[in-house]
């Protein structure tokens, strides 16, 4: 008996045996499909991350407020200047790229290690021109990405509307609010309120390490606005002309201008295509996706835009976000809804690179914990939430911003750095990445370079950062800070 129980045992034991490498390589396969499913929303280094990426961050908010420029500059002037600036912002960040890349080859002939870094545009500055242009890169940089949150977390209770002034004998059609985009959804709190609400939601981006996780973000995020973009084309034309439409724009040079300046903006999204770039697994790759980004954009802004101002042409000066002249519909709705989620992704855009600063200020940066990171992120979101129920004005803030810093942030800096980097015939010559196939000639870009420096300086800098300026101040002046509800809805009276 006792071999018959040996055996049992035997065959009780070998039966074990056979059944613990299944269940180890079902944990296994379960494991390697949690992996997989976390890889793909998760973890993204690709071309194709990249482009979804910056696609998905140029054009978010704006694309309510372009046919206003439309009506501005006029149809013509309207499509032409999209294209012009969307094609200088592409050479622009062309020039971050290749200036990134000379870094990073720079760095690693000297055996540098990236490891748990995230290379930044400051850093890039410093290493190719010195301190003074790392303290002027971070300076604009860390300004533009700071004031870009708060606009977006204004613009989640907010959205605009022309406010008609006189300005030293000139009539200028400037900016100021209507009721907000939520306010299209509920109505029922100020916007002070919504602004706290939104707030405390765009302050969960703490817990995204960085572009490398944005992944499902940006895929979301260009699904978003095409949508409301095709929304704007159909809904325009399914509307029709309004009775008496005009469209006799551009009628006065400082409209002409303002109009320009905003597109300028549009097009001006660049400001973290080094972040982008250090998240690819190949960042040598990225030279043109930016462009083909763009191209991608201009699918979407011109037809909407183009739309708009044909149906409702001149009424656009009195009702710069394109919603609030469509009847309201479920599509309407869905589009409101979409661009205000899509506001959370735009937030983490512009606050992830501030994020990497403090990180690096505090020590933290090259840390592996998610927690501690997030934690030590969060002092960064408190002063965005400050100065956003301060300067509650989306559209003077907006002006400003593409004027005064967007000018020197995404397009004269890159330019002027491109062409100190490369001023010697030695850089030239032991260049990273030579000249493009379009334009072969040092000389060439050299010039292009020049043009972008001036051109920008003038028009963006120049009459763009004039009339922004004039009308920021006069709404701090009307409005005070700190205001509860401003140019809210006056109260209906209460009938007894």
């Amino acid at each position: 008996m006792v071999p018959q129980k040996q055996g049992e045992s035997a065959i009780v034991s070998l039966g074990a045996n056979e059944t613990e490498p299944d269940e180890q390589r079902g944990e296994e396969r379960v494991d390697q499909s949690m992996s997989s499913f976390k890889s793909l929303l998760w973890h993204g280094g690709s071309v194709y991350d990249a482009w979804f990426s910056c696609a998905s961050n140029q054009v978010a908010q704006v694309l309510l407020t372009l046919p206003y420029s439309f009506s501005q500059l006029g149809m013509l002037s309207g499509v032409l200047f999209q294209v012009f600036y969307g094609l200088m912002g592409s050479w622009t960040a062309y020039l971050i790229s290749v200036l990134y890349v000379e870094y990073r080859t720079r760095k690693e002939r000297e055996n540098f290690s990236f490891k748990n870094h995230v290379i930044q545009w400051f850093e890039v500055l410093d290493g190719l021109l010195g301190p003074y242009w790392k303290a002027v890169g971070l300076a604009f940089n860390c300004t533009f990405l700071l004031f870009g949150s708060v606009i977006q977390l204004i613009a989640c209770a907010s959205r605009w509307i022309p406010f008609n002034r006189l300005v030293s004998g000139f009539g200028v059609v400037l900016f100021a609010f209507d009721y907000s985009n939520i306010y299209y959804i509920n109505d029922k709190l100020d916007k002070r309120t919504w602004t706290y609400i939104f707030g405390a939601c765009c302050a969960t981006t703490v817990f995204i390490p960085s572009f490398h996780n944005y992944r499902i973000w940006s895929f979301l995020g260009l699904g978003m606005t095409t949508y409301t973009a095709w929304y704007l084309t159909i809904a325009s034309f399914v509307h029709g002309q309004v009775e008496g439409v005009t469209h006799s724009g551009p009628t006065k040079l400082v409209l002409y201008f303002t109009g320009a300046t905003n597109i300028l903006y549009t097009f001006g999204g660049h400001a973290v295509t080094v972040e982008i770039m250090h998240a690819m697994w190949k960042p040598q790759k990225f030279k043109y996706i930016y462009l083909f980004a763009t191209f991608y954009v201009f699918t979407l802004t011109i037809p909407s835009a183009s739309a708009v101002y044909w149906a409702f042409g001149d009424q656009l000066l009195n009702h710069s976000n394109a919603f609030s002249l469509l009847p309201r519909t479920r599509f309407r709705d869905a589009a409101v809804i979409l661009m205000l989620i899509h506001q959370f992704i735009t937030f983490g855009f512009a606050c992830t690179p501030l994020y990497f600063v403090w990180e690096k200020v505090v020590g933290v940066h090259d840390t592996k914990s998610i927690f501690l990171r997030a934690l030590v992120r969060l002092p960064v979101v408190i002063p965005i939430w400050f100065l956003a129920i301060i300067f509650p004005f989306f559209g003077p803030i907006n002006s400003a911003v593409g004027a005064l810093l967007v000018s020197f942030t995404v397009y004269i800096i890159p330019a002027l750095a491109h062409m100190l980097t490369y001023r010697t015939a030695l850089a030239r010559r032991n260049a990273a990445e030579k000249p493009p196939f379009f334009l072969p000639s040092w000389t060439a870009m050299y010039m292009v370079n020049a043009f972008v420096v001036v051109w920008v300086f003038v028009v963006g800098f120049g009459f763009g950062g004039w009339a922004s300026m004039t009308n920021f101040i006069k709404q701090v002046d009307t409005f005070g800070l700190f205001a509860k509800c401003y140019q809210c809805k006056p109260p209906t009276p209460a009938h007894h």
